[in-house]
């Protein structure tokens, strides 16, 4: 039993997170008499929090360094302005548009990596100082007006949904989209099988195992979730290609932080800096590396946004740094850098993505939506602190 509580208090902000989620929804969904889990409202929760998600992935390896990046809004409505000059005024192919975006994005992660890596700007400066500076560029650009309409292939990114070569399947008087079955059961397999490793994996080297049952438990809840949001999806149209994108960042970023060398290099930068580079790790490039990813994921979240719009305004991006730096610390990062995962930040994102879905069903003003944003932002935050300061003393 001793056993059991080590563990749940070494995974406490994952499992609170999951829980807290959960509990939102649920709850969501008995005030709205069953309207919030409709597959329509569902996908909808997906295609207007898919750019948030994305950019908290990037954030999150800001975060792990004890850093944030505040230009990520600004560059949403400079790629958007540029996407919609290229597609709606010179009606560019929107394929040699966006990928001229993403070397921009490129080139603007690369620019204020460089300041703060090899000019030691402080990050909070640095990114500040690019948050007025590609506003204004954006607003420059558009000149005040608003680009539309956008070519059709473009709009696809965030409003289209996988096709089905099975046709689909008519059960009374309900049709599945038979391809998102069995993309879904697919994953759940492979989720069922990777639990499954991971616990011979722990059990080899005599790591902390949760109890039979309980990991059972736990396996049971995953799968059954997954299925439950697979058939919903299956209900509607499918799986949003955003969705599947958004499911390919995820897996590829925590693959990249968790299981590979530049991944823990980031959590030993974020760890104790002075430490890294007496270990050898080139701190400068890590950090460089970060901030350029930060703006190549500002970009695709910008084209995301965009294509969701169908138009691209001066006004676009305001405060979705502040919703991706939510989306991290409310998810687990911790605010002195070090520790955090991609998936708990799109937990997070997930979360703050609920609370607003859920509250403008049942008529909550957005006024109050921002206050209780802050506040479970400020929980979160305290939370962390305590839980550091509680392990500190028991150390």
């Amino acid at each position: 039993m001793s056993g059991l509580i080590e563990i749940l208090k070494k995974n406490v902000r994952q499992y609170m997170m999951v829980i807290a989620l959960a509990v939102a929804m649920i709850a969501f969904g008995l005030l709205t008499d069953g309207i919030f889990f409709r597959p329509v409202n569902l996908t909808n929760l997906v295609l207007q929090n898919s750019y948030v998600l994305i950019l908290a992935v990037g954030m999150l390896l800001c975060t792990l360094t004890g850093n944030i990046d505040l230009s990520v809004g600004s560059m949403v409505a400079f790629i958007g302005a540029l996407c919609g000059v290229m597609m709606v005024d010179l009606q560019w192919n929107p394929y040699l548009a966006m990928i001229i975006a993403l070397a921009c994005g490129t080139l603007i992660g690369m620019w204020q990596g460089f300041w703060i890596a090899f000019v030691n700007v402080p990050p909070f400066i640095a990114t500040l100082a690019g948050m007025l500076v590609f506003r204004g560029l954006g607003q420059v650009i558009m000149k005040g007006q608003t680009k539309a309409p956008f070519p059709e292939a473009f709009q696809k990114i965030s409003s289209g949904y996988i096709p089905d070569p099975f046709g689909g399947a008519t059960v009374g008087n309900v049709t599945f989209h038979i391809f998102t079955l069995l993309i879904g059961f697919v994953i759940v397999g492979l989720i069922i099988f990777g639990e499954i490793q991971k616990r011979k994996k722990q059990k080899k080297y005599a790591f902390d195992l949760l109890p039979p049952g309980i990991w059972l438990a736990k396996v049971i809840f995953i799968a059954s979730v997954l299925i439950a949001f697979t058939v919903v999806f299956a209900i509607y149209k499918g799986f949003p290609n955003v969705l599947i994108l958004l499911g390919v960042l995820v897996v590829g970023y925590q693959f990249v932080a968790s299981k590979t060398v530049q991944g823990r290099h980031i959590y030993a930068l974020g760890g104790n800096r002075k430490a890294a580079e007496l270990s050898g790790v080139k701190v400068k490039w890590v950090m460089f590396w970060i901030y350029t990813n930060m703006a190549i994921l500002a970009t695709v979240a910008a084209m995301v946004f965009t294509a969701r719009l169908n138009s691209a305004t001066p006004k676009a991006g305001q405060n979705f740094e502040m919703d991706a730096i939510a989306a991290c610390y409310v998810g687990g990062s911790a605010v002195s850098g070090g520790v955090g995962t991609v998936i708990g930040a799109v937990v997070g994102g997930l979360f703050i993505g609920v609370l607003n879905n859920g509250m403008s069903i049942i008529g909550v003003s957005t006024d109050w939506q921002q206050a209780i944003k802050g506040f479970v932002l400020l929980a979160a935050v305290a939370f962390d602190l305590y839980s550091k300061s509680r392990s500190s003393k028991g150390a």
